[in-house]
């Protein structure tokens, strides 16, 4: 899958300096999930609406 254009963000519940999460949401059907320590590596890639479900879901 092609991610060109994506705008990575930090998540607002990672801990902003070792353990970052980035998201992409600007993509058209699909959000990208990557590890801010390897831009490079690996993305996992989900549905917007399983996306948005998983984001309103209550922590556990």
């Amino acid at each position: 899958m092609e991610l060109n254009g994506a705008q990575w963000r930090k998540s607002s519940r990672s801990d902003q300096v070792n353990q970052c999460v980035e998201v992409a949401t600007n993509l058209s059907g699909v959000v990208g999930v990557r590890d801010s320590k390897e831009p490079a590596g690996p993305v996992l890639t989900f549905d917007p609406y399983a996306w948005r479900v998983f984001v309103a879901s209550p922590p556990h």
